[in-house]
């Protein structure tokens, strides 16, 4: 079969609060943003695996706030001022001091990480302590339902309608993690627009055959 040139078309995500999948496993990080700006506390984390839901959330939180969002490895001079912030990624934090001074000031705040924050790395004596109190919630439990609508929603963002069942088999066969379940969409979305086919079980068996490292 010839392929069609496949053209790198941008994918926009759905990142509003509406998009959000809830779910057994983030509920209580979703109640979390949603409660402001009543927080208990003016810093919060949320962490995860890739393609959990941490920048969806964060972006949801910055617009309600008025917030910026910012690398962690680009963080240098926090800004002047009460500013809410985002600082996503905090295993990449390059200058402990600019962060711990964001804690001090005591201005909204929110990062992001994969792994809690008491298991973040810190140099500074200081620092490490503010990480273990920090109020942080989790974005990921593995069920079904919420990998189902994850899949659901990738193929929503690139304007695919797939059947049930092409959902149902995938969530079945592949490594049970966000960032399987994004990198098979995109996958089958390349492979679909270059071969001119449709998404359904056929396919998405073809790809599970040749790309066992994703199931």
């Amino acid at each position: 079969m010839v392929s069609q040139l496949v053209l790198p078309l941008q994918t926009r995500a759905a990142l509003g609060r509406a998009d959000f999948i809830v779910s057994p496993g983030n509920a209580e990080g979703v109640a979390f943003i949603d409660s402001w700006p009543g927080w208990p506390a003016p810093a919060a984390a949320l962490y995860g695996p890739p393609a959990s839901g941490k920048s969806h959330l964060a972006a949801v939180w910055a617009r309600a706030a008025g917030a910026q969002i910012i690398a962690a490895a680009a963080l240098a001079q926090p800004p002047a001022g009460g500013a809410a912030l985002v600082v996503e990624d905090v295993e990449g934090l390059a200058d402990e001091a600019a962060l711990f001074a964001l804690l001090e000031r005591g201005a909204p705040l929110l990062l992001t990480a994969q792994i809690p924050p008491a298991a973040w790395t810190a140099r500074l004596p200081d620092l490490a302590s503010r990480y273990r109190a920090l109020l942080s919630f989790p974005l990921w439990a593995p069920d079904d339902a919420l990998l189902a609508g994850l899949a659901a929603k990738l193929f929503a963002d690139r304007q695919l309608a797939v059947p049930e069942a092409v959902v149902t088999h995938m969530i079945r066969s592949l490594e049970r993690s966000p960032g399987a379940i994004r990198d098979f969409v995109a996958l089958a979305d390349a492979r679909a627009l270059a071969e001119k086919r449709p998404i359904n079980l056929g396919l998405i068996r073809e790809l599970l055959t040749e790309t066992p490292s994703l199931s």
